[in-house]
């Protein structure tokens, strides 16, 4: 039959073609067709002979091609065809589709939907016969059945579309629908619905076939809805992100029916997901610009939805195109610093935390896009470098002025803009380790930066360079050539840069021959230099050099091990037979070094300074090292016995012109001396190994140093200080040049009296002779330390409270103080009697300490020895604190006998060293708390670190501040240490941050706190303030202080007496601390600060509350209880605010700061209550929410309790003003031409404090206009509760205008007599006015 109709066709006669095909069964013509389809012989053909003998203007025509179409369609979804033969079948029906009327084509269309219902679509080929359809459908103006009813065609398409959406799809078939809806003509609704169907589909596919679906999505938001698109794919991750995250932390348990996320396939997927928006991105740019919106929109509602990880990924990778890289990094930065500063606010305020718990941390997500793009997402990797290279460079630490104390990044910051600068090192560095390719890159960057922004701080980037290498320490052997390059750039960077860069690449000099030959070459250049910079560079890199090239035979000290990343062990494997070598370059470089000796003090110092660090290090210089030492201390040394001075001090200065300048640092010389023979003796006796040759010569360097140090002490305690051409008459002013001759002299004996009082010390062994040098020695250095001091108070100089850095180390300091005040040994009793018998020189030995705690806070090290070492540094730091707090709790200050001499009594100094030691603690020594509590308390033994209690530790060192604070507070009138108390309540402050905030001892501690203040009526400006102040910070991290406020209003109220004289005032004293003295403007003050910051607070949540209404997500029922919540939290914080300015409006304050921030804070107070009616007029507007009645009773408390006081507090701020004007006044009246000037300050005076009056009666006026606005959408009378003032900008005093103009018409009669007659005729009128006035007010 096939044959005929083929035959048939080809000769071309349609009328027996259609009888032919006329006589054909229903099923008949579909079996011929799946038969010719099957064989593979002509099926277009006879297609197209079925349809030519099938014309549509025939019902039996149409009726025959809608069998065809319908056989036709399961024919190609089943798979059994040829792909060639199916595209050609659809290609003719598509064709062929044009002809059928619009009721065959509905049909179809509706045969299509129920075929895409079943779920028989295997390959989707006849999808493309179904857009046609749907297009030609969309075209057709005929009306066509739909239901009961009737539509045209592109309704019908819509109802179609509909049916087809809203119905079940196989997920087999939902790739190819998403094609197909490309090729259809959509409106927008009609895409919104297609989009929103396609998107839902995604949880029910396998994740391999997701990227082939968002591709066809990201096509086809060619058309729109894009947003939806990019938003429902983001939404998609984000969840799987959060269900993988939560499988890893959940062990999977034997009935988990969900099927676990294979890691690695989910991290391809979302790559391959992100490639195919970065192409669609390049193709169409608004796709990017609709991203970046709708993220800064997310992100103001939800911050954890919109930059959650495959978010921040998504972004990076678009930011390497450059058109949008400046909006997206902007975008992340400021959504970190935000994120930064939120999370500050919360954990500043138990309030919030209990109303916010949970809180979004980006800085942990773009962490965590780092460690995910180890999984092959190299498109990522240069937006994360740009990103963390921008993030370090925006927030880099702040120069400060004049020194470098900004500069050293100390401790864990807790500003948002230093932890945004922290996150963009963290992400460079892991970035380095986890992506190889990009490792030069990165390091290439840095050192650029190093180089380019040596004049802005540096130390991140070099602490970054740091990490780097000892991360990978094997990489910068391929980047050798890079660093050589950076090395020839050493002389013209700053000291410090130069220090850091070459500790941070030490290893690749063990490693890498070239590069340590290069950098020794550059070093050699830099010692001859010009530029004394360079030459100390070179110094500084010449001794780094020697303290790491050991040569056999050296001692290993275990003080100095360093930990220098994997190429140390590679380093020591070449070890021994390198030793030789290392020995020649070594003393080379000790050869270049003692060139140095001839150049100016500056390098000479540097060179002091770390030849004891060499020779720790590298005990098999030691000679070679002592031997310099001694040459040069030999050109100062007089060797005569009886010859007085025993050193040359005119040798060490240097005049050039006018100017002298400090030639050899001939203390530091000393200083080091002392340093590097005590360590010898110590150590090198211990090695057994020496020649006996050596040994010899070594030992005579010993005996030369020790008769030259027993010489100079006892000649310096015999010299007068006519010997240093010093006594009280000598000139000392800096301006002259004897003067400044006279300093450096005054320094340099300072300076050798201190080295020789450590080295007696130290060789002493608790003899009495020894001891009594000590204090001879310390006779001399005090002598010439009060005549400096004397002079400086004289010439009014800022260095004359500053004592001269001392000489002792650190180690000393604190064996010194232990010996000084722990030391029970009987042995030592009667050599240590004659120390402690000075109370100057005990006043000193903790001045010292003092000043070497200070020094270590405010740059993270100490001079002398160890001073770089942190765990030596915290040893020594446990040791003073354990003294410092014995001498204090021991010896009362009270007992001290410190009336005889000026400056602070020991105990004073204990107890600021202490202070000083604790904020120490906190900033450098962070994970070391729990060990250093623990070294305080002798009682407990070593317990391990897990069993440290900080919290209970803490409480026990508190309480004896308390008793100590107790006391002084107990204390008469007379006895009452200000000083002390201030720094009592400092300390008490700063042990409370090692609290826990929940635990028992913190609530004691703010119960102690609060009885306090309530029960001592403290007259002193500054301790009251540390009271309060403290108080307030304990109390936030409890509950919110507004109670708190409210009674201290109260009080200050009391005091100071009300606005209306009249008026009694109720005297109920809460808090004894706020008294006449301190109540105004201390305590004042405080309190407004302090509302001022819970403001602050309820600014923040309104915020958080506008969000949540705005928020349209499907959680409604989370998001309202979550609203009730906030909302319930702000209303409560406002009201109880009300009544603490309710009473302040009340209070008589004196005019100057108290009232003009009382005024700031009630403007303040007036827009955060706008910005909440604000909230419920937007809340009435999006449901049919009425006005909760605590909002009714917030409005009605406004309204009765604030306002009206407010505008007559506004009249008393006026009165007050215009008091002090008529005053200024009449003094001007006085003597005109001298207080000019003070009436201009008093005018200036008083216009600058009723500033804020016209600002807080608009902020009254706005409240008042949204009231009015809320009452009309909630149909609740709110303005009921609000009076109508009578006091606006300005004001009408009849009275005082009739007195003023009656004043100003005589002295018109006055000065013009001979307008009398008119001035009389005027008079009347302008007189009657006012009259009518006064009457009408009357």
């Amino acid at each position: 039959m096939a044959q005929r109709i083929l035959q048939l066709a080809a000769e071309e006669s349609p009328e027996r073609l259609q009888e032919a095909l006329q006589g054909l069964a229903e099923g008949e013509l579909g079996d011929m067709v799946t038969r010719q389809a099957l064989r593979g012989r002509e099926t277009a053909a006879l297609l197209r002979g079925i349809f030519r003998g099938s014309p549509c203007s025939q019902q039996s025509g149409v009726l025959r091609r809608l069998q065809v179409y319908k056989h036709c369609v399961p024919l190609v979804e089943s798979g059994d065809l040829h792909v060639g033969k199916v595209s050609e079948i659809i290609g003719l029906l598509m064709l062929e589709a044009r002809q059928l009327p619009g009721h065959a084509l509905a049909e179809l269309a509706t045969l299509f939907v129920e075929v895409i219902k079943g779920g028989i679509l295997s390959n989707g080929k006849s999808l493309e016969l179904f857009s046609t359809v749907l297009t030609i459908l969309s075209n057709s103006k005929e009306s066509l059945a739909y239901g009961k009813g009737e539509l045209n065609g592109e309704e019908f398409k819509k109802q179609l579309i509909n049916t087809l959406c809203s119905s079940k799809w196989d997920p087999q078939c939902v790739i190819h629908l998403a094609n197909m809806f490309r090729d259809i003509p959509l409106s927008g609704e009609e895409l919104q619905f297609v989009v929103e169907k396609v998107l839902r589909m995604f949880s029910k596919l396998d994740l391999q076939e997701i990227p082939p679906l968002v591709y066809q999505l990201l096509l086809l938001s060619a058309k729109g809805s894009k947003k939806t698109v990019l938003e429902g794919i983001i939404s998609f991750f984000n969840q799987l992100d959060k269900r993988q995250k939560e499988e890893q932390r959940v062990p999977q348990s034997a009935d988990l029916e969900v099927a676990t996320l294979p890691l690695d396939q989910l991290r391809h997927v979302e790559g391959t997901v992100i490639l195919h928006i970065v192409s669609a991105i390049n193709l169409d740019q608004d796709i990017g610009e609709e991203l970046i919106k709708h993220l800064k929109t997310e992100q103001q509602k939800d911050p954890g939805k919109a930059l959650c990880p495959f978010s921040v990924a998504l972004l990076l990778s678009i930011a390497v195109k450059h058109r949008l890289q400046e909006q997206i990094f902007d975008f992340l930065k400021t959504s970190i610093t935000r994120s930064c500063k939120d999370l500050q606010f919360l954990q500043a305020s138990k309030f919030l935390q209990d109303l916010c718990p949970q809180q979004y941390d980006v800085t942990a997500v773009i962490l965590e896009v780092v460690k995910n793009s180890a999984f092959g997402w190299d498109h990522v990797t240069q937006g994360l470098v740009d990103l963390g290279f921008s993030l370090m460079e925006s927030y880099e630490p702040k120069k400060s002025f004049g020194g470098k104390a900004a500069e050293t990044n100390l401790g864990l910051s807790k500003m948002p803009a230093q932890q945004a600068c922290k996150l963009g090192a963290s992400i460079l560095l892991e970035t380095f380790k986890v992506h190889e390719p990009i490792r030069s890159d990165i390091l290439e960057q840095v050192l650029n930066r190093v180089l380019t922004k040596a004049a802005s701080p540096v130390s991140h980037f070099i602490d970054l360079l740091s990490n780097i290498v000892v991360s990978a320490p094997l990489v910068l052997q391929n980047s050798s050539s890079r660093v050589t390059e950076t090395f020839d750039n050493l002389s013209f960077l700053p000291i410090d840069t130069v220090q850091g860069l070459l500790r941070a690449v030490q290893p690749l000099l063990k490693v890498s021959m070239s590069v340590r030959d290069s950098l020794i070459l550059v070093l050699q250049k830099a010692i001859f230099s010009r530029q004394l910079d360079a030459r100390k560079a070179a110094v500084a890199g010449f001794l780094l050099l020697l303290r790491n090239f050991k040569i056999l035979g050296s001692l290993t000290s275990s003080q100095c091990s360093q930990a220098i990343g994997a190429t140390q062990v590679q380093a020591d494997v070449h070890a021994c037979y390198n030793s030789a070598a290392n020995e020649a370059f070594c003393l080379e470089i000790l050869g270049s070094l003692r060139r140095c000796l001839s150049q100016q003090a500056d390098v000479r110092l540097m060179l002091y300074e770390g030849f004891y660090d060499v020779l720790r290090r590298n005990s098999q210089l030691a000679s070679s090292i002592m031997g310099t030492l001694l040459f040069q201390i030999k050109q100062y040394y007089l060797p005569q016995p009886d010859l007085l001075p025993p050193l040359k001090l005119e040798g060490c200065i240097m005049a050039q012109g006018d100017q002298i300048f400090l030639q050899e640092p001939l203390a530091h010389l000393l200083c080091c001396i002392q340093h590097c023979l005590a360590w010898y003796k110590s150590t090198v006796h211990l090695c057994k190994g020496a020649e006996e040759e050596e040994e010899e010569e070594d030992v005579g360097f010993e005996q030369h140093f020790e008769e030259m140090l027993e010489s100079v002490t006892r000649r310096m305690i015999k010299s007068e200080l006519e010997d240093f051409e010093l006594d009280k008459s000598a000139d000392f002013s800096p301006s002259s040049g004897v003067g400044v001759k006279n300093n450096i002299y005054a320094i340099q004996v300072m300076g050798i009296c201190e080295v020789l009082i450590e080295y007696n010390f130290n060789t002493g062994n608790f003899s009495k002779n020894k001891f009594e040098d000590v204090l001879g020695l310390f006779t001399c250095y005090n002598k010439l330390s009060e005549i400096l001091k004397e002079k400086a108070g004289k010439n009014k100089s800022t260095l004359g409270n500053k004592i001269a850095r001392s000489f002792l180390s650190m180690g000393f300091v604190s064996t010194l103080l232990t010996a000084l005040f722990r030391d029970n040994a009987q042995s030592h009793e009667e050599s240590l009697a004659v120390l402690r018998s000075s109370t100057e020189f005990l006043r000193y030995a903790v001045s010292v300490a003092l000043q070497k705690v200070q020094q270590l806070e405010e740059t993270g090290q100490t001079d002398g020895p160890d001073g770089q070492n942190p765990e030596k540094m915290f040893q020594n730091l446990c040791k003073i604190t354990r003294v410092l707090l014995w001498r204090y709790t021991s010896i009362p200050t009270a007992v001290e006998e410190s009336g005889k001499k000026k400056g602070k009594s020991i105990s004073l100094l204990c107890l600021e060293g202490l202070l000083r030691i604790f904020n120490t603690m906190q900033q450098l020594y962070t994970a070391r708390i729990p060990h250093f509590l623990q070294a305080l308390d002798i009682t407990d033994g070593d317990a391990e670190e897990a069993d440290i209690n900080v919290t209970e530790k803490a409480a026990f060192q508190i309480r004896q501040f308390q008793r100590s604070l107790v006391n002084q507070l107990s204390s008469s009138e007379d006895d009452f240490n200000s000083k002390e108390t201030q720094l009592l309540i400092t300390i008490l402050s700063t042990l409370s941050k090692l609290l826990d905030p929940g635990s028992q001892q913190f609530l004691q501690f703010l119960t102690w706190t609060v009885k306090i203040c309530k029960e001592n009526a403290l007259e002193d400006l500054s301790c009251c303030k540390g009271l309060l102040t403290l108080l307030f910070s304990l109390h936030v991290l409890y509950k919110s202080p507004v109670s708190l406020l409210r009674e201290l209003a109260q009080d200050i109220h009391a005091c100071l007496g009300d606005i209306d004289q009249d008026v009694e005032i109720e005297s109920r004293s809460h808090f004894a601390i706020v008294n006449v003295k301190t109540a105004a403007p201390t305590v004042c003050l405080l309190v407004l600060g302090q509302a001022d910051k819970v403001l602050e607070e309820v600014d923040w949540l309104i915020k958080r509350l506008t969000i949540l209404g705005s928020d349209t997500s499907e959680d409604s029922t989370q998001a309202s209880n979550q609203t009730q919540a906030l909302e319930k939290g702000v209303i409560l914080q406002l009201g109880t605010l009300l009544t603490v300015f309710h009473e302040l409006v009340q209070t008589a304050l004196p005019a100057g700061s108290c009232v003009d921030s009382l005024l700031r804070s009630l403007s303040k107070t007036y827009t955060i209550l706008t910005s909440l009616i604000k909230h419920y007029i937007q809340a009435c507007r999006s449901t049919s929410n009425t006005v909760p009645g605590r909002l009714e009773k917030l409005v009605k408390l406004s309204g009765s309790h604030l306002t009206p006081q407010c505008y007559s507090f506004i009249t008393y701020v006026q009165n007050i003003h215009s008091e002090s004007l008529s005053f200024a006044e009449e003094k001007k009246k006085k003597k005109k031409e001298d207080e000019t000037a003070a009436v201009s300050t008093v005018m200036a005076k008083v216009l600058r404090e009723t500033k804020p009056i016209p600002n807080l009666i608009f902020a009254i006026e706005q409240y008042e206009k949204f009231l009015i606005h809320l009452s009309k959408k909630s149909k609740v009378n709110l303005m009921q509760y609000m009076k109508l003032s009578t006091s606006r900008d300005f004001r009408i005093n009849a009275s005082m205008l009739d007195s003023v103009l009656q004043e100003h018409n005589t002295e018109d009669a006055e000065n013009e007599p001979d307008n009398n007659q008119s001035s009389r005729g005027e008079q009347p009128d302008e007189n009657q006015e006012p009259q009518k006035k006064r009457r009408r007010k009357k």
